[in-house]
């Protein structure tokens, strides 16, 4: 194993372990989010060894434009922290997460913009961060967000669940022109990126 590999996982592992104590002290709250995306901040700053270089970008024309690498995730499925890939040009729909999810940017810029369910069953945008290197977002489990990238190069970020992305099947998002709510497809295009897997 080489000794970036090996200081990948170093840094990984206690950031995970930091987040599991989070949790477990102070449950899911507002404030617990927010000390979650400073530790992911504070794993950021090791940008050089989470780049595009080390995780590639999509083969040119494949029909993702994104790429999901699992950096971490526990035997029960939890905790799970991806590397997230994404070209010029990459959207979603509003959705929820169904459970805490928190992105933190390393290069690039990613604008999320927050919504609110409105009484007749769509959506208001509330407000927008644009997640960028020493910046990131927490969402609760109900919390509505879309992503937005748009600038040349794409972006970089970690995402991080409180659940694996495999393992939410009851994930909603929004159809504007349909004005319904859809289920998410469990996500299932995810490069495995721990050491031994």
């Amino acid at each position: 194993m080489s000794a970036p590999q090996d200081a990948r996982d170093a840094l990984v592992r206690d950031a995970v372990a930091d987040i599991h104590a989070i949790e477990r002290a102070e449950g899911v709250t507002p404030g617990s989010l927010a000390k979650m995306r400073d530790r992911l901040i504070e794993l950021a700053r090791h940008g050089d060894l989470f780049n595009a270089e080390v995780y590639p970008h999509p083969e040119p024309g494949d029909a993702r434009q994104s790429c999901l690498y699992r950096l971490a995730e526990d035997d029960d499925h939890r905790f799970a922290l991806y590397l997230n890939i994404a070209g010029q040009g990459t959207a979603s729909p509003v959705h929820d997460h169904t459970t805490w999810a928190v992105i933190v940017g390393i290069e690039g810029e990613e604008l999320n913009r927050m919504y609110d369910r409105t009484p007749d069953g769509g959506v208001k945008e509330t407000g927008h961060v644009v997640v960028k290197r020493g910046t990131g977002v927490a969402f609760g489990p109900d919390d509505l967000h879309s992503i937005h990238i748009d600038g040349e190069g794409g972006a970089v970020n970690f995402h991080m669940y409180g659940l694996g992305l495999e393992q939410l099947h009851g994930r909603r998002y929004y159809t504007p022109a349909e004005h319904e709510w859809k289920v998410f497809p469990a996500h299932s295009d995810i490069r495995e990126a721990r050491t031994g897997h």
